[in-house]
């Protein structure tokens, strides 16, 4: 691995995936927490529309995510939370919209596409230096508002109710985490593509919470295992020239279903593992 690091793209791919690994470590536990994955996911590939309209509009098509995204999860949030259409059927529906505007955004826009691919999949090899300015901007932000608002964000992922009557304003900070989600979704792009986007935001937590107790700790290790399941999918793909967002997410998988074998190991014999955060 540190003979690869000689050459820029793998330098720039490097520092791409620890950003990643901070904001998808952090905003993950959330998301598992919560159980919002579903959301989660529409916002990802609702995203997609925001890859067409930077591409219809001739610009970097990460920087057309950015407020798309945030729409579409502003979107999400208000119609789960003030209209009686069910939360599941409210994302879906917006989920396939966006992606059919990406769709045809990017058949209106003149020329051909050619790093779509790699937007839908992933193309951490690719991150230019502009695109690394971009991730650390939203990383920075990101972990502003987590860590300004964290009592906020803890109390709503565990007791939204109980939140409401201490007088918190629920539904505004719901909002507020669906944008950083969003934010995340941007970060993460370039490494696995809005359509693997998913596995990053909750197999690194999902894997921290069967091992840790309060939220800071799951955020720490969820953080150190995003970066090693980045780094080693990056160092398996450039080894053996394969995707490098399916082999991140190969790896990801991976280590869940291990650890999840070794953690069902002892209660196979009576032992008792649970835990409650």
């Amino acid at each position: 691995m540190i003979e690869i690091l000689q050459y820029e793209f793998m330098q720039n791919a490097l520092i791409a995936a620890l950003l990643a690994s901070i904001a998808c470590g952090i905003i993950g536990v959330y998301v598992v927490v919560k159980r919002i994955v579903f959301i989660s996911g529409g916002i990802a590939h609702a995203a997609f529309g925001g890859i067409g309209l930077g591409y219809f509009f001739g610009i970097d098509p990460v920087l057309g995510v950015v407020p798309f995204s945030i729409a579409a999860a502003l979107s999400m949030g208000i119609v789960s939370k003030r209209t009686r259409i069910p939360e599941d059927t409210a994302i879906g529906i917006l989920w396939v919209i966006g992606m059919a505007l990406g769709v045809i955004f990017v058949a209106l826009s003149p020329g051909y596409a050619p790093e779509l691919f790699g937007y839908l999949f992933g193309s951490i090899l690719t991150v230019p230096t502009s695109d690394i300015i971009l991730m650390l901007i939203l990383a920075v932000v990101i972990i502003s508002v987590v860590f300004s608002l964290h009592k906020e964000f803890q109390a709503i992922s565990f007791d939204e109710e109980f939140a409401t009557t201490l007088g918190v304003n629920t539904e505004r900070l719901y909002l507020v985490l669906l944008c950083l989600i969003a934010l995340t979704v941007v970060v993460l792009i370039r490494v696995v593509g809005v359509i693997l986007v998913i596995a990053l935001l909750t197999i690194p937590a999902a894997i921290s919470r069967q091992f840790t107790h309060t939220m800071k700790s799951i955020m720490l290790l969820s953080v150190f295992l995003c970066a090693i399941f980045t780094t080693g999918g990056l160092w398996f793909s450039y080894a053996f020239d394969l995707p490098s967002g399916a082999m991140i997410v190969l790896v990801s998988g991976t280590a869940f279903l291990i650890c999840s074998l070794l953690k069902a190991l002892p209660a196979k014999k009576g032992m008792h593992t649970g835990f409650s955060i």
